[in-house]
């Protein structure tokens, strides 16, 4: 019926050495995935973000009281501080700021057009083309960073996309890179998603914008941030656009209150980061923008020609493990197609597509 009690401290012995061994044969947790959020805000100027209002620029508005009340002090350093509280005290602490081109920091456009699609292009695919000279909704024939990514062993399905503006989808060739691409006036469509993504579309549909083409941010924010609490991509691209269509409106005030709140998402986005176990501690973000403006009346467009100088600068900030809190950087310039390869670069990869700049040393 059993053992004698004469063999029972063996069968201990051999039972404890197995749990012994067992114990010491637990394999060790697995590595968190990096992850990477790219940013763009549409046509926000480096002056606005390294000096914060600008006086002559406010004082032409009918409201440049109250813009005085909410962003003016006497420095630079204060004003950029009120306009975009979040980016100065988070990543001008703990991360990497490049384009203050009155410290000598260049972020330089390289397609020579100065304006989104033919900029879009430059940075997501790391190379300006010549073909690409107009906002057309001709599919890009080029292939952008996040298709890429979509396509290597442990990204695939965890690529996505979320924009103001309804170019994207072509900017991204969703029919050819099968990426997820929720931008323009698009509804959240797949079949899981949630009851707060069902509010948002009846929201959206419902919620009349200033243009033909571009949503209001609010909606774009908050389809992404949905996204990314049910499906949590490897690879997020968020792209707001409302300093942009202010600006083109000649809304100064517009486009200052919109810099700011879309620092107050990136407040939201951040602190979701840092609270969800699959993104904190583990997650890099970098914010750009397309492209600049004009100074002056010139600043409510971009291009080339006298009128828009200064179009063709940019600027990038980035925070993530990887990278060193140097705050902003003076001296060191960088091009925005060296975007594409440091977004690959977050994640661990080299994006290798011939002609794509190499990433922008940050670390």
């Amino acid at each position: 019926m059993g053992q004698s009690e004469h063999a029972v401290p063996g069968i201990l012995a051999a039972g404890l050495l197995a749990i012994t061994l067992a114990a010491c044969q637990v394999p060790p947790a697995a590595t968190p995935e990096v992850r990477a959020i790219l940013v763009t805000i549409d046509g926000l100027r480096w002056e606005e973000v390294f000096t914060g209002l600008d006086s002559t620029l406010a004082r032409q508005t009918e409201t440049f009281d109250a813009l005085s009340e909410d962003f003016w002090a006497p420095g630079a350093d204060q004003r950029k501080r009120l306009l975009m509280p979040w980016l100065w005290e988070t990543i001008g602490e703990a991360g990497v700021l490049l384009g203050n081109r009155t410290l000598g920091s260049d972020g330089i456009i390289t397609n020579g057009r100065n304006f989104s699609y033919p900029s879009y292009n430059e940075l997501l695919t790391g190379q300006p083309d010549d073909r690409i000279d107009s906002n057309d909704k001709i599919p890009n024939p080029n292939t952008s960073v996040l298709e890429w990514l979509n396509g290597r062993p442990g990204f695939e399905g965890s690529v996505a996309a979320f924009g103001s503006w309804d170019v994207f989808p072509f900017i991204l060739n969703e029919d050819r890179s099968g990426l997820p691409v929720n931008a323009g006036f698009r509804s959240a469509t797949d079949s899981d998603r949630s009851d707060r993504e069902d509010y948002l579309n009846t929201l959206q549909a419902q919620t009349p914008s200033p243009w033909g083409a571009v949503r209001l941010d609010v909606f774009t924010h908050h389809y992404a941030m949905e996204y990314l609490k049910r499906v949590a991509p490897r690879v997020t691209y968020i792209a707001y656009g409302e300093t942009d269509d202010f600006a083109h409106d000649g809304d100064f005030e517009a486009y200052v209150r919109a810099a700011h709140r879309t620092d107050a998402f990136l407040r939201d986005l951040w602190e979701w980061i840092q609270a969800e176990p699959g993104y904190a501690q583990n997650t890099t973000l970098i914010i750009t923008t397309d492209h600049g403006r004009g100074s002056g009346e010139g600043w409510i467009g971009h291009g080339t020609g006298p009128r828009w100088a200064g179009s063709e600068f940019t600027w990038m900030a980035a925070m993530g493990p990887n990278i060193a809190a140097l705050g902003e950087v003076a001296d060191r310039d960088f091009e925005l197609r060296q975007i594409a390869s440091t977004v690959a670069h977050a994640v661990g990869t080299n994006f290798t597509p011939s002609g794509a700049a190499p990433a922008v040393q940050i670390e």
